[in-house]
């Protein structure tokens, strides 16, 4: 079916009249069940929302926000409030009170929804007390009008409203690893755009499967999951917890299935406490049984039915590719930003290469700055930051071109590698530049270790710091296993020193007994390392580990 031209709630409609009582999502509720929504049904929940929402007779164009975990209402409620004129305002569900209130103030929120989350009581105080809010059947108690009892109250909108391509459809309060966040702004044509190309360019049909589990809140997520199925037609289903994952998967028994690296190197690590790395790779060369361990191990995940696995929102390691590559997945990294509602670059199967992140996308043009700048241009590109006209400025070249802030280079297909952030770039105090990812991206090989931070400004050579898997922390009260550990690590560290350059050679590893977590503010709401609150929360002890010459440090 064309798309071209084709809005998201045109998309919208079009499916309420051409598969009105197709199964559409699938909502887990607890203890097993699940409450399922046809298209018909999904519509005109957002249908008497929206009723709902014109009948508090709002200023044309409020701005309305959505905190929530991904469940069947975060999708309806997006659909009612551009059905009802206005502009949605998503939050991450992990969000701190800080955070809550200066989205919602900077924004100026009229109205709030609140569903599933797992800290709201954390969150709460960043609610002003003046807010309107309406709670999802999912939501922690409280006292706001309820989502069941609205669209039990109010009829559905009749009539089918038109938005404009170039209206403001949502503005994206990027995750940001430093400072405030900013308000992407987002118009309809770029949403369609991005949703119609990815699909286009993946091959995405109808009867496609997709698990929502990654932020709605985040553009990755928003794109190939809630506007590919807007924009194709396929099935939802949502996960119920992190405990219930696994089931949840194999209720879905995804086509397609996006994931963030840090989830793609949990699942190996998974695979690998049971299956050991040397034991799996003998077997994997035995020609009887290699094919049953694959289908073994990707039943076990609940990825057996996977055509189409994605990566993106940061780089994964190429060791880790290739794991899943030869099991049989063909792993797809992808690249994007908010700024670009996700539509950047891809790679296509059969075309992939390890280390790259793909061809441009459709529409997509991209060129290398004299800095080595990727710098991107696109109908997807944002309007640009709310209320900030200075930030707006900054983001473009005189030409239009998006400046990415990503270092990069593109080989004879086309295919973009990125090298390393400009600025996360810094120097050694023999005046020596280091990129940090390429050298992350090479210690992310062992399978201990889940992430890693290079640093060392103004140090005669950079080190390491390293967080353990957290199904390995435990076993460190072994001093044996420990041992190990550590004459592994020695071995990485001689590894990946004689692929870098002699200032590039790392001069110790750390081990930290800390776990970094959205919670205690090291990663981004999108699992992303926060590198400049890595680096200063052991910033005393940087100089008394170089002082001590060992090649591993356990703090």
């Amino acid at each position: 079916m064309d798309t071209t031209n084709k809005l998201p709630l045109d998309m919208v409609y079009h499916w309420e009249k051409a598969k009105g009582d197709s199964l559409y999502m699938t909502q887990p509720i607890g203890n097993g069940k699940v409450v399922e929504y046809t298209w018909n049904r999904a519509v005109d929940e957002a249908r008497r929302m929206a009723s709902y929402l014109k009948s508090l007779n709002l200023p044309e164009k409020s701005r309305i926000g959505i905190i929530s975990k991904n469940c069947a209402q975060w999708i309806m409620s997006d659909w009612a409030i551009w059905m009802a004129g206005h502009i949605s305002v998503p939050l991450y569900p992990t969000l701190n009170a800080d955070t809550v209130r200066y989205i919602l103030e900077h924004s100026e929120c009229e109205l709030l929804f609140v569903g599933k989350l797992d800290d709201w009581d954390m969150m709460k105080p960043g609610v002003p007390e003046t807010m309107r809010c309406v709670s999802y059947p999912l939501s922690p108690p409280n006292d706001f009008e309820t989502w069941d009892d609205l669209v039990a109250k109010y009829p559905p909108m009749e009539e089918n409203t038109k938005r404009e391509a170039d209206e403001l459809a949502t503005i994206v309060y990027t995750s940001g690893s430093t400072g405030r966040p900013k308000g992407v702004m987002l118009s309809f044509n770029n949403m369609a755009f991005a949703a119609a190309g990815g699909t286009q360019v993946l091959g995405v049909g109808s009867e496609e499967r997709m698990l929502s589990y990654l932020p709605l809140a985040h553009v990755f997520e928003r794109t190939f999951v809630e506007l590919g199925s807007v924009y194709t037609g396929f099935e939802l289903y949502f996960a119920e917890s992190l405990d219930t994952f696994v089931q949840d998967l194999q209720r879905a028994e995804p086509t397609l299935f996006l994931s963030v690296p840090r989830l793609w190197v949990k699942f190996q690590h998974g695979v690998l406490q049971k299956l050991p790395k040397q034991k799996l790779d003998k077997l994997l060369k035995i020609p009887v049984v290699r094919g049953l361990i694959k289908k073994k191990i990707l039943k076990g995940l609940g990825l057996s039915k996977v055509k189409l696995a994605g990566s993106g929102s940061a780089p994964l390691s190429s060791d880790v590719l290739d794991w899943y590559r030869n099991l049989g997945l063909e792993l797809l990294e992808g690249y994007g930003m908010s700024e670009n509602f996700a539509y950047s670059h891809m790679n296509k199967p059969g075309r992939s290469r390890t280390g790259y992140v793909g061809e441009a996308a459709p529409g997509v043009e991209v060129k290398i700055s004299e800095q080595g700048e990727v710098l991107v241009k696109s109908p997807a590109t944002m309007m640009g930051y709310y209320k900030d006209e200075e930030k707006t400025r900054e983001a473009f070249t005189e030409d239009g071109f998006l400046k990415t802030g990503d270092k990069g280079e593109i080989d004879e297909m086309g295919r973009l590698k990125l090298t390393g952030r400009i600025k996360e770039i810094f120097k050694t105090s023999k005046g020596k530049y280091i990129a940090p990812a390429p050298i992350e991206n090479r210690l992310m090989s062992h399978d201990a270790i889940e992430m890693v931070c290079v640093s060392g400004a103004n140090q005669t050579q950079p080190h390491a710091l390293v967080m353990l898997g957290e199904e390995i922390r435990p076993k460190m009260a072994d001093e044996a296993f420990r041992k190990e550990i550590e004459e592994s690590f020695k071995k990485l560290i001689t590894d990946v020193n004689k692929t870098v350059d002699p200032h590039e050679q790392l001069a110790f590893i750390t081990v930290v007994s800390d776990e970094w977590s959205i919670e205690n503010s090291f990663l981004t709401p999108t699992l992303k390392l926060k590198r400049n609150v890595v680096e200063d929360a052991y910033q005393e002890k940087v100089d008394s580990w170089y002082a001590k010459r060992q090649p591993v440090i356990w703090q």
